[in-house]
């Protein structure tokens, strides 16, 4: 399985970090790219489940390196398992500072989503919109 960086991948969301996204050290708060990955996570859940999904849980996460204000983050996603009403997915986030063109990954993550009905309970994932 190759890696999920810009030679590997499409990306599934694209932003820039502002100031409005800043802790108190003037870093990108760390919940507001966390944010960012549980939404490039859910839309490629709601691909696979046809619909709704919910976050279940995140199963991991390391903070590589910080997010500075300006900087273009990238996010990629993929599918790592599906269950029967269960996905995991891994999420990783690379940066591009704005005056530069080069990039390096800043946040890696694992994130469980479950297919939910119209009544928020578990329902199964459709077989055909399971990966081979």
């Amino acid at each position: 399985m190759p890696d999920l960086s810009p030679e590997n991948g499409e990306p599934v969301i694209r932003t820039i970090a502002m100031p409005a996204d800043t802790n108190p050290s003037g870093d990108i708060f760390g919940g507001w790219l966390m944010s960012q990955m549980d939404l490039a996570a859910g839309s490629v859940a709601a691909r696979i489940a046809r619909g709704r999904a919910a976050t279940i849980a995140v199963d991991s996460m390391q903070f590589h390196k910080p997010v500075k204000v300006g900087d273009e983050v990238t996010l990629y996603a993929r599918l790592l398992k599906v269950g029967r009403s269960s996905m995991r997915i891994e999420v990783r986030a690379w940066h591009r500072p704005r005056c530069s063109e080069g990039s390096e990954q800043v946040t890696q993550g694992i994130f469980t989503f479950v297919a939910i009905d119209e009544n928020g309970q578990p329902r199964p994932i459709p077989q055909d919109s399971r990966p081979d």
